[in-house]
C-alpha cells in the first residue's frame, strides 16, 4: 500500500500560529516553539543592547552593522527566525523593503532553551553554515555560558566558550570586549 507523502509546510501556514508561537520551516517541516521565557528574554534583549551601541550605533566601538531581535530569515527553502542577526552594512547598505531578508546575515545567535537547544543545534547550525552565515553563537542561559563558532567550508569551528561573569572579545564582534554577567538573571 502506497502512503502519501507528507504536505510541505508552506509560508502561509506561518500566518495561522497562535500569538505566542514562533513558526519555522526547516527542510519543508514546520517546527513551533513557544515566545522566549524571562531568562532567555533578558539575554537576548541585554546582548542586542550590548552589541547594539557599539556595532549598530557607532556608540564606543566601530559601528557598521545592523542587529536586529528576531528577522525572518528566508534563505532557499527555509524559513527561520534566530534569535538576533546582524548583516555588516558593507554588504546590506539598506534594510530589504520586505517583512524579511533574503540575503544571509552575517552572525546570528541563538539563545537555548528546553524547547529550543535540538532544533537550534542540530536543524539549524548546520543549515545557517550552508546558507554561508559566518558566524554563529549559542547561549545558554540557564548554565551561562557562550560558545562562538566561525564557518569554515560550509562546517563550524568553535572558537571558545565562556561562562559567567566572564569579560571576552568574541569574532565577529572582538573591537568592543563583552561583559556576559549582564545577560544572566541574578
Amino acid at each position: 500500500m502506497m502512503t502519501a507523502a507528507p504536505r510541505l509546510a508552506r509560508y502561509e501556514d506561518l500566518f495561522d500560529l497562535p500569538e505566542n508561537m514562533v513558526g519555522e520551516i526547516i527542510a519543508g517541516q514546520m517546527h513551533t516553539q513557544p515566545r522566549p521565557a524571562p531568562a532567555h528574554a533578558l539575554a537576548t534583549s541585554n546582548l542586542g543592547v550590548e552589541l547594539g551601541q557599539p556595532f549598530g550605533r557607532g556608540r564606543g566601538g566601530p559601528g557598521g552593522w545592523w542587529i536586529l531581535d528576531e528577522p525572518e530569515l528566508h534563505l532557499n527553502a527555509d524559513i527561520f527566525v534566530p534569535d538576533l542577526a546582524g548583516w555588516r552594512r558593507e554588504r546590506m547598505p539598506n534594510l530589504p523593503k520586505t517583512a524579511w531578508f533574503e540575503m544571509a546575515p552575517d552572525w546570528v545567535c541563538e539563545v537555548l532553551s528546553p524547547a529550543t537547544a535540538r532544533t537550534d543545534r542540530i536543524l539549524k547550525l548546520p543549515r545557517y553554515a550552508a546558507a554561508g552565515i559566518a558566524h554563529c553563537w549559542l547561549i545558554d542561559p540557564e548554565v551561562r555560558t557562550l560558545e562562538a563558532f566561525a564557518n569554515q567550508g560550509g562546517h563550524w569551528l568553535l572558537l571558545g566558550t565562556w561562562g559567567g561573569d566572564d569579560e571576552a572579545s568574541i569574532d565577529p564582534f572582538a573591537a568592543v570586549p563583552l561583559s556576559l554577567a549582564g545577560l544572566w538573571v541574578d
